[in-house]
């Protein structure tokens, strides 16, 4: 299964994420620099964390104009999987491939540390294989990751099972203590209406062997690759 990794001017997980599939999963994967605009032929688009052109006006706000984008939005209508990894979840968000916004953590500082994140939805094809209810230990580094969207639209998610994973504490409870940045509901990623896009603050591309402390990053990927297994069996 290949994988297309874009690279925006900023982008600091694009290395993280080609080592994860390339070298951990053994997948073949290549940068794809963001002002390409001709598509690609790979199976899997990954938008990695970063800074994308300096976060300048919101965070993924340039970075929807990419060139790019254009491609990672026809996979996407394509049903393909596409997964943004925190700077790339708001980049999916300013781009309107999933709903709602971030906002600044709740106590305006910059959070690095491991989190705990439940698994809610199994509707996408990096979660179809996990466990529903499992949790997982995976690392956040974020200053913009509180997730905001109206009521509305945080019913709609809940109706169509799209909120993917909710940060929680080591049993699976939904605590404000266990919510690092205020998001609503607790939500650490959601997915788009069919689950092929999937958006997610936490770095599993940073929990991918012991030596990082914890390998629950595989968890999602492993998913993808036994399902495009299953789907050509």
């Amino acid at each position: 299964m290949k994988f297309g990794i874009v690279v925006f001017p900023g982008s600091n997980c694009d290395h993280d994420c080609y080592y994860a599939v390339k070298d951990v999963l053994q997948q073949p994967a290549e940068f794809i620099w963001h002002g390409e605009s001709r598509p690609k032929s790979v199976d899997a688009y990954i938008l990695p964390g970063g800074f994308s052109y300096g976060d300048y006006l919101r965070t993924g706000a340039v970075a929807r104009f990419s060139p790019a984008m254009d491609a990672v939005r026809a996979h996407a209508a394509q049903g393909k999987p596409v997964i943004g990894i925190c700077n790339g979840f708001q980049i999916l968000l300013e781009a309107g491939l999933l709903p709602g916004a971030m906002l600044r953590n709740q106590n305006l500082h910059f959070i690095c540390k491991y989190v705990n994140l439940r698994t809610d939805s199994l509707k996408t094809p990096f979660t179809q294989k996990i466990t529903a209810g499992k949790v997982l230990r995976v690392p956040i580094a974020h200053g913009e990751g509180n997730y905001h969207c109206d009521a509305a639209t945080l019913k709609r998610l809940q109706r169509e099972n799209r909120i993917v994973f909710r940060y929680c504490t080591p049993g699976g409870q939904l605590t404000p203590e266990a919510n690092p940045n205020g998001s609503v509901a607790g939500i650490a990623g959601i997915c788009s209406e069919r689950g092929n896009v999937l958006g997610m603050m936490p770095h599993p591309e940073r929990a991918m062997e012991p030596c990082m402390g914890s390998v629950d990053g595989r968890e999602l990927f492993s998913s993808l690759l036994s399902g495009a297994l299953a789907r050509r069996g």
